[in-house]
């Protein structure tokens, strides 16, 4: 009777571990379906066609900016990519030139007219992006629109001797977070590619897209990079302040950058 009882007690103890076991099952595969149904949906949304956003309708007015083929999306996000890379290079050699070989306020003003207009190209590229299915941070986007309206600032700071004391400090920065941008690239594009080989990113995501713990192999190399920057970034701002309270000081564009690097610090250390 003990024996059987026994027996009959694990067999019990048996059946609640297969059931609780079951249930888990079920619930992961249900939560499968629900994320695989959720990408459906996701993907039948983007090729509806969408309204323009107030930024797109005062650029490009009301014309149709949904692509109608996945071949045509991620053609557009490549280039986007390819557009990033370019500029990137072309901005590090362009402050590189200024700041050794050209001390001149024409080139000055066409390196930041520069900033201005990829600045303001990434903006529209990312917003047609986003009426296209790509799940783009806002955080992301509004640092850009930030960084066009700060570009413009420098572009309209008259030369003077507030102007000639950040100047240097400025390019040598530029510079710096362009090479930096550059390494950046490189590293989330092939973690980018892994993600989609894996499925488990959408083909239109950036590379700024997603994190996994296998990434900090490589962020390690990364890390230091990254952390000088805003750490430079930091410096630029405290160097501005000078400015703003230096008794010398009549331009109302010292304060502006002031302002945007604090605004940095602040949007990479809630983000970053």
């Amino acid at each position: 009777q003990t024996t059987c009882s026994s027996g009959i007690s694990k067999q019990r103890k048996s059946l609640k571990d297969v059931r609780r076991s079951l249930k888990l099952q079920l619930l992961t595969h249900i939560k499968t379906q629900i994320k695989e149904r959720e990408h459906v949906f996701f993907d039948m949304e983007a090729y509806l066609p969408k309204k323009n956003g107030l930024y797109l309708s005062l650029v490009l007015g009301n014309v149709n900016v949904t692509l109608l083929s996945n071949q045509a999306k991620f053609a557009y996000k490549d280039e986007y990519e390819k557009f990033k890379l370019y500029m990137t290079i072309i901005l590090m050699f362009g402050a590189i030139t200024c700041l050794f070989f050209l001390n001149y306020r024409v080139t000055d003003e066409i390196f930041n007219f520069l900033l201005v207009w990829y600045y303001c190209t990434l903006t529209i590229r990312e917003s047609i992006l986003m009426n296209n299915g790509s799940r783009i941070k806002g955080w992301w986007v509004s640092h850009h629109y930030v960084s066009t309206f700060l570009s413009g600032v420098m572009l309209t700071w008259p030369e003077g001797p507030m102007y000639q004391m950040f100047r240097s400090q400025f390019l040598a920065f530029s510079i710096y977070q362009s090479f930096v941008q550059f390494l950046q690239y490189y590293y989330q594009s092939g973690c980018l590619y892994r993600l989609r080989a894996l499925g488990e990113r959408n083909q239109l995501d950036l590379t700024v897209e997603g994190f996994q713990s296998w990434m900090w192999r490589g962020l390690t190399f990364l890390l230091p990079f990254l952390f000088f920057g805003h750490f430079w970034q930091l410096h630029n701002s405290v160097t501005l302040f000078r400015l703003a309270r230096h008794e010398g000081c009549k331009e109302w564009q010292v304060n502006r950058p002031l302002v945007y690097c604090g605004s940095c610090v602040l949007i990479i250390t809630c983000y970053g």
